[in-house]
């Protein structure tokens, strides 16, 4: 996503620019004021577009919020999915990547977090939230325990239930994220996925870390 602010050039720009714009405006916003503190005039003067560009590319603050998450879990998605769906690595490498996409610092910045836990903790938008990324989240989960059973097949281990470590991993990733916008000082990007990894490997045990070297993304 771009700079918030104008480039001075945002009366010739592209739609897609002008839009970008709004919806890295709306992410800083609520960051600063929460959901119910947004406007659509606070979100046009801090992206440096007139409340009536804002008004011409979305119709209401409700269709740019919606389209601000949209953009958020479609982001998210493509980082998890980049290396996951690899047919050149392994599947423990694969899983390590989906753990490490949770954390990436562009993905897992304070402001985008802000954005994520507004739309958790206030209930006229938590439809807003399931409509959107609930599939994706569950695309995820379901991911994690195919790699769960594979690296357990591979590894001889017995009596591992899959799809309760994967939900346990999304329950890991969620709160991990709320103690780093909480607690910034005290939790870290790095911190939090050392931990899902520790996780991982206790649940796993040496399976886990008998294929992986280093983090396959940058």
């Amino acid at each position: 996503m771009t700079s918030t602010k104008s480039s001075g050039k945002t009366r010739t720009a592209p739609p897609e620019v002008r839009r970008n714009q709004l919806i890295n405006a709306t992410i800083t916003c609520i960051a600063r004021k929460g959901i119910s503190g947004t406007t659509l005039s606070a979100i046009g003067k801090e992206a440096g577009l007139s409340l009536g560009l804002a008004n011409f590319h979305f119709k209401s603050k409700d269709a740019l919020l919606s389209e601000t998450l949209r953009c958020l879990a479609a982001e998210h998605r493509d980082m998890w999915q980049r290396d996951a769906k690899r047919d050149d690595i392994s599947d423990i490498d694969k899983l390590h990547s989906i753990v490490s996409a949770q954390f990436h610092p562009r993905i897992c910045s304070r402001k985008k977090l802000a954005v994520w836990f507004a739309f958790f903790g206030e209930a006229c938008h938590r439809k807003t939230y399931r409509s959107i990324s609930s599939q994706i989240d569950m695309e995820r989960q379901e991911l994690c325990a195919e790699l769960i059973n594979s690296i357990a097949d591979k590894g001889g281990l017995k009596e591992i239930d899959a799809e309760q470590i994967a939900l346990t991993l999304e329950g890991l990733f969620d709160g991990a994220w709320l103690n780093m916008l909480m607690y910034p000082a005290k939790f870290t990007r790095e911190e939090a996925e050392r931990q899902v990894l520790d996780y991982l490997g206790l649940v796993l045990g040496s399976t886990f870390g008998a294929d992986f070297d280093s983090p396959v993304s940058a």
